[in-house]
């Protein structure tokens, strides 16, 4: 077992000692022995040497190697004889990094960022530290590589840049054996898992076996962000087939060539998937990536109050939403508790659409008092618009998830909109304080839609095109600051430039991504204990964000941090996770912190309990014991 496995966990009373050390000569040389929780402190015991140890990227170091250590695990003469630090290698790949993005390029149809990804994936293949060092040092560079928008190329062409199996394949054909399956993944501990099936990947669609790309990216972030420690992953995918013709032709498809299951003989799938996990991993956290909306909504009903799980299209996005719109009423110059007076016009109903409008009024109901009234009230507010148009309670087989944001006929009627209005229609109408685009429709905010947004009764109103990849966002920053105005928020879900609007002014782009928020509620839901992921937890990470950004910077129309902050970030929310818990009596506790010592812990103590708790890429020393 690593020594990952066996870091002691501070307790208050440590933590206290920690601030008395100052000032108490014996105090300190006590805490220096004692206060060893920061991960990567302790000696790694592995049990190969020579060839095995340099194959294997958990405990490769390559050239970093001491003599001592080339010695103690007989790759002396293995290696070049000079031993070079973690700054040497990370500066000669990054040399080589700027080299080969152009010289890996398989033609023109291999664009630049993908050859990054896959100069960064073979070095994620020999050396896991070295990678997330990169990583880390260089967020802001290579988040949009490792995630989106790049990941979803990589998904698109997987099967062609496939070289070496990264995480657990369970298919269709493997149903009955997944309880027996699960112990051939060689980590005795596993903290996160991300799963998906395939079937509805970024804007991209269904993908198949190719989807495991993003699980990947997903925990590559949680790493990078939240410092899970990178041997206590496991990135899934669940194969049940693809409705994809074009995959289901293609002789180097590496998935099975079968329709997809569907009803219950899916839902029994994913049981045994859940049931087999939970089974040898009783305290891990199961993140639901890119389902399509037909199941995300019934498999998160189905386990969220069982198992230690969530859906990140449906919750996470919703969550970074809400953080962005509160953001929008606090560039505006009002309070947060203003919120409730938004008029929000949504396009796309979705699970990332409904998931959104389902948190956005519970957020605002909370505000008008939480009882039913404050519910119907709050609902008034959205005007929900799919590729049908206008939804009302005409339309005929409604999703019933969208149901409850139906706009009552008579009340569509009197603003002069009716069933299946186009979405410049309910625009122009509702004046809204917010267009909110989480269709996967690339260039949905048309010039008429923007125009008609100009009549607007907000002073600042703000565009929200939350779709991914790239191509699929509904608008870009140009369009909507050249056609809206200088004066309103932009934010999208993937990256883009800021504007330059002339004489010294720039239009923000905000870069409303997932990333905000996941890393930490995994975190915070692992460091608390918790069994189940609670609303509430979800809402104190939303509104954690939320708060996240100075006045001085939502008032210059900056609504989410930079990613370069994301380390910081992560902790916050981590923090306001774990406060919620207590709040809501469901810590049990992590390791030797046990839920009697979390609940003594003050808001600081919560914060440095997290940050110590949060893995670092730095080489452990490595000492060979024979299995």
């Amino acid at each position: 077992m690593s020594y990952f496995s066996n870091q002691i966990r501070a307790s208050s009373s440590l933590i206290k000692r920690l601030k008395q050390r100052m000032t108490n000569p014996a105090a300190l040389m006590q805490a220096t022995r004692s206060f060893t929780t920061l991960e990567g402190h302790r000696p790694t015991i592995v049990h190969k040497r020579s060839l095995d140890i340099l194959h294997d990227p958990w405990f490769n170091k390559g050239t970093a190697f001491s003599m001592t250590e080339r010695d103690r695990l007989d790759i002396r003469g293995l290696l070049p004889p000079n031993v070079m630090s973690s700054e040497q290698q990370i500066q000669r790949f990054m040399v080589d990094l700027k080299r080969l993005e152009v010289q890996a390029r398989d033609g023109p149809s291999d664009p630049n960022a993908l050859a990054k990804w896959r100069i960064l994936n073979r070095l994620h293949d020999r050396n896991e530290t070295m990678y997330f060092k990169v990583l880390i040092a260089n967020i802001e560079e290579y988040a949009p590589i490792v995630y989106t928008p790049t990941v979803g190329l990589a998904c698109q062409n997987y099967s062609g840049l496939f070289r070496r199996p990264r995480g657990m394949y369970f298919s269709a054909e493997d149903r009955g054996e997944m309880m027996s399956m699960v112990y051939n993944w060689p980590a005795e501990q596993v903290d996160m898992i991300v799963v998906t099936d395939g079937s509805r990947i970024l804007g991209l669609g269904d993908l198949g076996v190719q989807g495991i790309g993003i699980a990947i990216g997903k925990l590559d972030l949680y790493v990078a962000a939240a410092g899970i420690n990178p041997q206590r992953v496991l990135p899934v995918m669940i194969d049940v087939g693809t409705n994809n013709e074009k995959l289901l032709k293609d002789p180097l498809y590496l998935g099975l060539q079968e329709h997809r299951l569907d009803g219950d003989e899916y839902i029994a799938v994913i049981d045994e998937f859940m049931e087999a996990v939970f089974t040898r991993w009783p305290h891990v956290i199961v993140q639901f990536e890119d389902f399509q909306s037909k199941w995300a909504f019934k498999l998160l009903q189905r386990y969220r109050n069982a198992y230690r799980m969530f859906n990140d299209d449906v919750q996470g996005t919703a969550g970074v939403a809400i953080a962005g719109l509160l953001g929008a009423v606090r560039a505006q110059g009002r309070p947060m508790i203003d919120f409730p007076k938004q008029k929000i016009v949504v396009a796309g109903a979705g699970s990332a659409g409904i998931g959104v409008l389902n948190a956005a009024r519970k957020t605002m109901a909370r505000m008008l008092g939480n009882n039913e009234s404050a519910f119907e009230s709050a609902g008034r507010q959205f005007w929900v618009v799919d590729a049908k148009g206008l939804i009302t309670e005409e339309r005929e087989n409604i999703d019933l998830e969208a149901l409850p944001f139906a706009r009552k006929v008579k009340e569509a009627s009197r603003q002069g909109l009716r069933e299946g209005a186009s979405l410049a229609e309910v625009v122009r109408e509702v004046k809204p304080d917010v267009l909110l685009g989480l269709s996967a429709v690339g260039g949905l905010f048309s010039k008429e839609v923007l125009e008609a947004l100009k009549g607007s009764t907000s002073t600042r109103p703000a565009i929200f095109a939350m779709s991914n990849p790239t191509k699929n966002a509904e608008c870009t920053p140009e369009e909507a600051f050249s056609i809206v105005g200088d004066n309103i928020i932009f934010a999208s879900g993937s990256p883009f430039k800021d504007v330059d609007l002339g004489n010294g002014h720039i239009g923000h782009c905000n870069q409303g991504n997932n990333m905000y928020l996941f890393p930490g509620i995994g975190l915070g839901t692992l460091l608390s204990g918790s069994r189940i992921i609670s609303d509430g937890m979800l809402q104190a990470a939303a509104e954690c964000l939320a708060a996240y950004m100075t006045e001085e910077e939502v008032l210059k129309g900056i609504i989410y941090p930079s990613t370069s902050r994301i380390r910081d970030i992560t902790k916050e929310v981590a923090a306001a996770v774990v406060k919620e818990a207590i709040e809501e009596d469901l810590v049990e506790g992590y390791r030797e912190m046990d839920a009697r010592e979390l609940r003594k812990l003050s808001q600081e103590e919560i914060e440095e309990y997290v940050k110590n708790n949060m893995w670092s890429p730095d080489y452990p020393t490595l000492v060979y014991k024979k299995d």
